[in-house]
């Protein structure tokens, strides 16, 4: 898993300098693969049920699972990188939010949102139970008055991409199991300024910040 992580980190270093206003995200997804085919590596997003990048590229106010394509980067915004690896079946997972030249509220909330990921870091200690680390994510995010998405969490991570237990970025009324030596997980607190309710696109992969003008009403559970 060390091996497949610093291929992650290599991508996201890579995807991080080729970052520009004008850029599309589609080539973006032409970097990270460069990366993959050098290091003899394999993407999980790749044709996992159907998605058909090797990495997730979301601007703005798009939480998860945007598909790489014609879009352009411009000045001030800020997008979020997904990149995945697998090497010798084990799988890395990270994801690295990119900041335009705005300062506020989408500085605040990056911010916000990185706290809130080491919070709920620091609770995945042997003994302790795994929903402390949603609990953790909470009260970060909503003591700076933004809200926490429920319908996409974290999951542990091994063999397969997703495994078992999923870790919730909020308190879900139980304490989950309890943690012990050896386990792993993806971290992974989605943050929104407004309400924490979601939208998919017609694509049926970009997840959307559902605001009160949002008119499409399909939602899914994380892939």
């Amino acid at each position: 898993m060390r091996k497949a992580g610093k291929v992650v980190a290599e991508m996201h270093e890579a995807t991080r300098a080729a970052i520009r206003p004008g850029v599309t995200t589609s080539y973006l997804n032409e970097v990270a693969a460069a990366v993959l085919d050098k290091r003899g590596a394999r993407s999980n997003f790749l044709n996992y049920h159907g998605f058909p990048s090797v990495i997730c590229t979301s601007p703005n106010d798009m939480i998860v699972h945007g598909i790489p394509g014609s879009y352009r980067l411009a000045e001030g915004e800020h997008h979020l990188d997904r990149l995945r690896a697998i090497v010798e079946g084990y799988h890395g997972d990270a994801a690295t939010p990119r900041r335009g030249r705005d300062q506020r509220p989408r500085e605040e909330l990056l911010e916000v949102t990185e706290r809130s990921m080491w919070a709920g870091i620091d609770q995945l200690r042997v003994g302790n139970r795994l929903h402390e680390v949603g609990r953790a994510v909470q009260d970060v995010a909503e003591a700076a008055v933004f809200s926490v998405v429920r319908e996409y969490v974290g999951h542990a991570i091994g063999t397969a991409m997703h495994e078992s237990p999923q870790v919730p970025n909020y308190w879900p009324g139980t304490p989950g199991p309890t943690l012990k030596e050896g386990m792993v997980f993806a971290i992974e607190p989605m943050v929104n300024a407004g309400t924490y309710d979601t939208y998919v696109l017609e694509d049926g992969w970009g997840v959307m910040t559902r605001t009160v003008s949002s008119r499409r009403t399909s939602n899914t559970r994380s892939r």
